[in-house]
């Protein structure tokens, strides 16, 4: 296998910014990627991930900042001079053409003799695990493998960068985990560095090196999945990761990083992030897989179970305390629905933040 991603040291993005008038879509993004990298850019509808892809392409133009590949500044440059690829969410592939065709178009919009296009386009099919493929037109095949042909187009043109906007959306459930494995096992294989957008969280902590956490167009936190997973640094990072329970409450004991809230007359411990004096008003976050069913009363809630769903090896219920607050749960054995229930929460994996 000959082909192969260009190199390059550094990606940077100095203080990018791009405005619709008087909004903000994205302020002052700094971030230094290095060659070899998978980078997820991850956060909710309209906190700029898509925006910020679609600068790096040059389909947008910025508003301020720049951006360099090494000492080259491609901010000025149109986007067909960037020599990036890119994969986007609705696979973009043209109906008419062949399998082929489509992968082969930007080596042919480049000049590039035929021979040579056609041993890319073989080699890059084959990357993509479409070899018997090329005759087809996309209309003939399915939508996990038109996203595997968009992924061909893309590498076939030996770019520094792959960009991809949110590639497996329009899949169902088990195309996402194969192709998931396949965009990194390609990523791997290429050498090449990517940038990825998602709103899943499950996408970007299996495929990242690093994400970057975007809010309103600013960067929030970035880190290795791990760290961010473990150690959201503000509450809406930590709801964005996974932590879905919120209880409010009032900070009554801490040592150091520990500390206790009073939730309704319940005292429950666990990590404090953030500046928040003993006295103030607290919100505690956990997982609904660190909330579990339990006999015991400590560092518990007690509720009364709402709703219970069977998930193969467990049970994924939620409650409702006295003051209304709904709690997620998992179970090892079924509840029934209008019993009370007392539920642990692991006070090693609960965060608590200022409210």
């Amino acid at each position: 296998m000959l082909l192969a991603s260009s190199q390059f040291d550094e990606l940077r993005l100095d203080r990018m910014s791009r405005s619709f008038g008087t909004v903000n879509a994205l302020k002052d993004i700094s971030l230094t990627i290095r060659k070899g990298e998978f980078i997820a850019l991850l956060g909710p509808s309209g906190c700029g991930k898509s925006t910020a892809l679609n600068c790096l392409a040059g389909l947008l133009a910025t508003t301020g900042g720049s951006i360099y590949l090494d000492d080259r500044r491609l901010d000025q440059l149109k986007p067909e001079d960037r020599g990036f690829g890119m994969v986007f969410q609705n696979y973009a592939l043209f109906p008419h053409m062949t399998v082929k065709a489509n992968v082969g178009f930007g080596l042919k919009m480049r000049g590039m003799a035929k021979a040579e296009a056609a041993r890319r386009v073989d080699e890059a099919l084959a990357l993509v695990r479409l070899e018997t493929q090329g005759n087809k037109l996309p209309g003939q095949l399915s939508g996990g493998q038109q996203q595997r042909v968009a992924i061909a187009r893309a590498i076939v043109i030996e770019p520094p960068l792959v960009l991809m906007d949110e590639p497996l959306s329009n899949l169902d459930a088990k195309l996402r985990l194969e192709m998931r494995a396949e965009i990194r096992r390609i990523h791997n294989q290429l050498g090449a560095t990517t940038v990825y957008v998602t709103h899943d969280q499950d996408e970007a902590l299996s495929l990242a090196d690093r994400i970057v956490v975007l809010r309103d167009g600013t960067i929030r936190q970035m880190g290795s999945p791990r760290d961010l997973y473990e150690n959201p640094d503000h509450l809406d990072v930590a709801e964005f990761m996974g932590y879905r329970n919120r209880l409010a409450g009032t900070l009554v004991d801490r040592d150091g990083a520990r500390g206790t809230v009073d939730v309704g007359g319940v005292k429950l411990s666990g990590t404090v992030r953030g500046d928040i004096a003993t006295g103030g008003s607290a919100i505690v976050v956990a997982r609904s897989d660190d909330i579990t069913v339990t006999d015991s009363k400590a560092n518990a809630l007690a509720a009364t179970v709402e709703t219970i769903e069977y998930r193969g090896r467990e049970y994924v219920g939620t409650a409702r305390k006295a003051d209304s607050a709904e709690v997620v749960f998992h179970a090892a054995r079924p509840v029934s629905v209008g019993n009370p229930v007392s539920l642990s929460v692991d006070a090693g994996r609960t965060l608590i933040f200022p409210a």
